[in-house]
């Protein structure tokens, strides 16, 4: 609802450039976002277009604004949700009238979980988690599978059909290692199959540091499973379907799903990676060093090595080829990867381009580490996603049992599931993914702080304001809702009422600035946002036991806030309880 107010300050703006004749031919569309419509602490909707104008007319920015607003004024009276634009300085204000509060709570009624929604079209094939599958999924990974979870989640909001795919590294060193371990050491059959690899991925990292004989071996095995080896390839299915057996399992605790999950081999044993050399040989200089084969890209100091001198490709040459394969399946790529892959992502999408393929949108997060330091699967000092959440559980369970001893046990043990999974998968996507964070458990075990079970009490308060109203015969049950009767709005006319229907309308913008800039934080932030507004709703303005019309009305309002923070909190891939 908010993008339609946007929408219709824009057309005023448009509008009053036009007819001001303050400048022609004036390329809108190439106009930053920032210069044209932002939220506001002192409006609905702000520009800052008059800076922009000023520098080109010579003139004071609040003059160019003054200008603007005059012609805009025209415009506004033709808008259905402004009543008002204004010159305040240089900025150019717009507000929003009547019918746009009264107009956002019917449509939330209306559209109940399809608010919010944008209607785009296209098929995304979307890649994230593709952890090497030589032990358990760590913190670091789940950086990458929150990020890649949230944002497949809002981009099918948005309208887009959506392939999520987990891509298999089963051909790399590691994996080699991992396979040598499991052959040499066994695995143990008592453990979760993740943990058992990574046991013996650690011991035979430790074989190898000692022996040059096993390095060796760890080798071989590479050429021979690269090559086919029936024997070899069997024992290397076996370590990785255990491996992924327990990743997966783990992802599915915290409500991630992959549509497909994609082998690295399958390129190599259909003959896509020997297609792909051969295309980029009659392309691009391609050279040999050493008996390797590299690939010279211009403004890279570093080249790409396609192969090796064994003949052994590499996991770069075998990426090219699941892109080119992927880029058939949708209209859009979009890779979520770890800051380490940078420079490989960036000369993939010139290899990419010099075949004649679309590269893919690349999403890089800085590193995960602990307040001990940094991680390393190899030498057996990382945090496994596993016992993140049996230690959030725990923490989540003593908190439920506190604060809600009525409960049965069942109850107690649900609910405190939904929160630790909630607070996990929060404190990962309410930071940007460009910023590098510090995994702190006490930070991520801490239930006071305004994170995932702070919405989360907050949709349950408000579930249970609804219980208690249909307990009182003010609201009736519908399809197992609460249906709040019909209302007015106009009465709904406090701050705090107006703030958190403003609050509330914001959804579709939200929605399509995370599409936009592929960056779930924003969608973090919004739900805490809503959450805050809310409960100084609650504090503010007595619901039930207000006057019939104005109670039906503030009901209504309640009802509305629930069904937002409900799809907010399933759009970042957490429960939305309706007790705490």
């Amino acid at each position: 609802m908010f993008l339609k107010l946007k929408q219709e300050a824009e057309a005023a703006l448009r509008d009053s450039l036009s007819k001001s004749g303050l400048v022609e031919d004036l390329e809108w569309e190439k106009l930053p976002e920032s210069l044209l419509l932002e939220e506001s602490e002192h409006a609905d909707v702000s520009s800052s277009l008059a800076f922009f104008l000023a520098s080109m007319l010579k003139m004071p920015p609040k003059d160019a604004a003054a200008r603007l607003v005059t012609h805009a004024a025209d415009a506004v009276l033709e808008s259905k949700l402004i009543s008002e634009v204004r010159a305040v300085g240089p900025y150019i204000n717009f507000y929003a009238g009547e019918n746009f509060f009264q107009e956002t709570l019917r449509r939330i009624k209306e559209e109940g979980c399809d608010f919010g929604s944008l209607g785009l079209r296209g098929k995304i094939i979307l890649e994230h988690t593709s952890a090497n599958p030589d032990g358990p999924l760590h913190v670091g990974h789940l950086r990458n599978a929150t990020i890649g979870d949230v944002l497949a989640r809002v981009l099918r909001k948005a309208g887009y059909e959506v392939e999520t795919q987990y891509y298999v590294n089963d051909m790399g060193r590691q994996v080699a290692v991992a396979v040598l371990g499991a052959d040499r050491f066994g695995l143990d059959a008592t453990k979760k199959g993740d943990h058992a690899v990574v046991e013996a991925y650690v011991r035979a990292s430790r074989a190898l540091e000692e022996s040059e004989g096993f390095r060796r071996e760890a080798e071989d095995l590479m050429r021979r499973y690269e090559a086919g080896d029936p024997e070899v390839v069997r024992k290397y299915r076996e370590v990785v379907e255990k491996s992924l057996s327990g990743a997966r399992e783990t992802l599915t605790q915290l409500g991630i799903k992959h549509d497909r999950f994609v082998w690295e081999s399958e390129f190599v044993r259909n003959g896509d990676v020997r297609r792909v050399l051969k295309a980029l040989r009659e392309r691009a200089e391609v050279v040999e060093e050493g008996g390797a084969l590299v690939l010279k890209l211009e403004g890279f100091e570093k080249e790409l090595v396609l192969q090796r001198s064994d003949g052994t490709t590499l996991y770069s040459t075998r990426d090219l080829a699941y892109h080119i394969w992927k880029a058939k399946l949708g209209d859009r790529m979009i890779d979520v990867l770890g800051k380490d892959h940078e420079l490989v992502s960036k000369q993939l999408a010139r290899a990419l381009e010099i075949l004649g393929v679309p590269p893919p949108e690349v999403v890089i997060f800085e590193f995960v580490s602990l307040p001990t330091g940094s991680m390393s699967t190899r030498a057996g000092k990382f945090v496994a996603v596993d016992e993140l959440l049996d230690k959030v559980e725990a923490a989540a369970l003593d908190e439920v049992e506190k604060r809600r001893p009525d409960f049965s046990e069942e109850q107690k043990r649900r609910v405190a599931r939904i929160i630790g999974v909630g607070a996990i998968r929060y404190d990962i996507a309410k930071v940007s993914p460009e910023k590098p964070m510090v995994f702190d458990f006490e930070q991520a075990l801490d239930m006071e702080k305004r994170g995932a079970p702070f919405i989360q009490y907050a949709h349950a308060r408000a579930s249970s304001i609804l219980r208690l109203a249909a307990e009182n015969g003010y609201v009736q049950r519908s399809d197992g809702d609460f249906l709040p009767p019909d209302f007015d709005a106009t009465l709904l006319s406090m701050e705090s009422e107006r703030a958190l229907i403003r609050e509330l309308s914001k959804l579709d913008y939200v929605v399509e600035k995370v599409v936009r800039e592929l960056k779930p934080h924003h969608l973090a932030k919004y739900g805490r946002v809503v959450a805050e507004t809310f409960n100084r709703f609650y504090r503010d303005c007595p619901v039930l036991n207000a006057e019939p019309l104005l109670r039906d009305a503030r009901l209504n309002l309640v009802y509305c806030t629930k069904l937002v923070l409900k799809e907010t909190l399933r759009l970042l891939g957490m429960e939305a309880p309706e007790e705490m």
